[in-house]
């Protein structure tokens, strides 16, 4: 006679065997399963960050536009923003449809909840390049490293290394949306440009050179509001992949788009924006700030924290709201209620 706490015990076993089997989703996932333990090194990017108009009047009056996720940024190991802004005094706007700068003041409120910024976008270089080389040495005065910048292109295309738990991380930045004219050049302070022999020269050396564990390109490229990566999203990211790279986090799109797996590794087109106040619909004004969690092997899981923007431009977390996740050995990427 079976006794009733093996059948017990054979329910429980059928029953954990059959959520095991399920497909990954919102019901099955739940960003407490993805909790870092102390051999993982976490990385945490926030979206298209800018600091001019009322985030800038805000940290003025001593106010702290990233408040809402202090204890968020505090958690993870690396943390990361792309910086869509100089910050300068000096130079003249370029003439273009939107310029961006934010006065100097706003570095050390960077400074409290970033280790570093992303400067290869379309922004960067908007008050010319004497104020961009003005900010790289602003920067430095205030410890807040920087990657994809430089007053030359080999300093613009070097990686930034990030040593944490016994790993060494390669961070690299590059924009693919004009104008091309922010780009560094043999003597000219700038960003670094997406031209894909470059790019694939450089993650072979962030290994072969630097000595990189893993390699984590930042992509500053995609249309406007488009909902999906497109051709040549999808083009590079497997070029960058092909050449071991290990994850890609996009930008610049001002929303949130699709999220690929290629040879089990993460491509995240578009975080959307974090600090922006120029948005125009609702689809701009949320995005995720996306962590990953990463050893030996690559990126083991990761996961995106739902944001909401207000009018102001400035952001907070969305509790409610479903976003993306993911863990290694999985055929797609689900959803967690975060």
């Amino acid at each position: 006679m079976i006794s009733p706490s093996f059948k017990l015990m054979r329910c429980v076993a059928f029953l954990l065997s059959s959520w095991l089997a399920l497909p990954l989703s919102f019901a099955q996932l739940n960003p407490s399963s993805f909790a870092q333990t102390n051999s993982l090194v976490s990385l945490v990017f926030a979206g298209d960050t800018t600091l001019d108009d009322d985030a800038g009047d805000l940290i003025a009056k001593g106010g702290d536009p990233f408040a809402a996720f202090d204890s968020f940024f505090a958690r993870a190991d690396i943390r990361i923003t792309n910086l869509e802004c100089v910050v300068s005094t000096k130079g003249s706007a370029a003439d273009k449809m939107f310029t961006f700068r934010a006065h100097p003041r706003v570095l050390p409120v960077l400074k409290k909840h970033f280790d570093a910024v992303a400067l290869a976008n379309n922004h960067s270089g908007d008050f010319g390049p004497d104020a961009f080389a003005d900010m790289l040495e602003l920067l430095k005065k205030v410890g807040l490293p920087q990657v994809g910048g430089g007053m030359n292109k080999k300093e613009a295309h070097a990686p930034l290394i990030f040593e944490r738990k016994g790993l060494r991380i390669a961070v690299l930045s590059y924009n693919e949306f004009q104008p091309r004219s922010f780009e560094a050049g043999h003597n000219l302070p700038g960003v670094a440009w997406s031209e894909d022999q470059q790019v694939v020269a450089d993650i072979v050396a962030a290994r072969a050179v630097h000595k990189a564990d893993l390699v984590i390109p930042i992509m500053h490229w995609g249309w406007e509001n488009e909902l999906k990566g497109n051709a040549r999203q999808w083009q590079l990211a497997k070029l960058m992949i092909d050449s071991g790279a290990d994850a890609v986090i996009g930008g610049h799109p001002h929303v949130t788009q699709d999220v690929g797996l290629y040879k089990g590794k993460p491509i995240l087109f578009s975080v959307g924006n974090f600090v922006m106040k120029e948005t125009d619909n609702d689809n701009q004004r949320k995005a995720w700030v996306v962590k990953l969690e990463m050893d030996k092997q690559g990126v083991k899981s990761f996961w995106g924290q739902p944001i909401v923007i207000d009018m102001k431009g400035i952001p907070k977390l969305a509790p409610k709201t479903t976003g993306p996740c993911w863990q290694r050995g999985a055929k797609s990427v689900g959803q967690c209620r975060i």
